[in-house]
């Protein structure tokens, strides 16, 4: 006589996210109401809600909204650091390094989202000097460094001739993305495509190389 078996039931508790898991999810929720609704309107209970978590849980990971709008910009500019590998970009020729760089910071500027949060922050500065400050430090200034050692490594090596690599980074940012950002914030283009963002690369780095090589 064969008796029937049963499958084994599986004991303890269902596997759950380790709190660096739940911090990329939250911040992807965060992003998502910020850019939405602006950052005084983002609704924390909204966000937590969103990423399968308790407002308790969200509390305990990012102490204040000030603190989860740092981490959205935060998770932003680390993909554009990492996208830009010194050890990749050094292996380059001189041009094609410079365009991967700015390529790879008009993937970052110029997208959707981050033209959203630069709208966000432009309007609530004012009321919210903080989230100013933190796109200042934690966007702007670290982009710029990024792309200022790259120059200062250029310069050491003799490649390019440069006085102050600070200001030059900001210049090259600047020349690379101004203008299609406002094309964007003043609705005379709905987005920035791929192609659009490698031509502009190519050509500003033509002009830029243009005036610094020594001759």
């Amino acid at each position: 006589m064969v008796e029937n078996q049963k499958s084994p039931r599986s004991r303890g508790r269902p596997q759950v996210r380790s709190d660096d898991e739940t911090r990329k999810v939250i911040i992807l929720a965060a992003e998502r109401q910020f850019c939405d609704l602006g950052y005084e309107t983002a609704n924390i209970n909204v966000i937590a809600q969103n990423s399968g978590v308790s407002t308790k849980t969200l509390y305990r990971l990012f102490p204040t909204k000030a603190d989860l709008f740092e981490r959205v910009i935060s998770l932003r500019i680390d993909e554009f650091v990492i996208e830009v590998d010194e050890e990749n970009l050094d292996a380059m020729s001189l041009k094609a390094g410079l365009v991967r760089l700015l390529a790879a910071y008009g993937h970052l500027v110029l997208a959707a989202d981050t033209i959203a949060i630069i709208r966000l922050v432009l309007a609530e500065a004012e009321r919210f000097p903080q989230i100013a400050a933190t796109f200042w430090e934690k966007a702007i200034e670290r982009t710029n460094a990024t792309l200022e050692q790259w120059l200062k490594r250029q310069s050491e090596a003799g490649r390019l001739v440069i006085v102050c690599p600070y200001q030059t980074a900001g210049m090259l940012r600047g020349m690379m993305a101004m203008e299609p950002q406002r094309a964007v914030m003043m609705g005379r283009v709905n987005a920035i495509d791929e192609a659009t963002i490698i031509t502009r690369a190519e050509i500003c780095a033509e002009i830029f190389l243009s005036g610094t090589v020594p001759r």
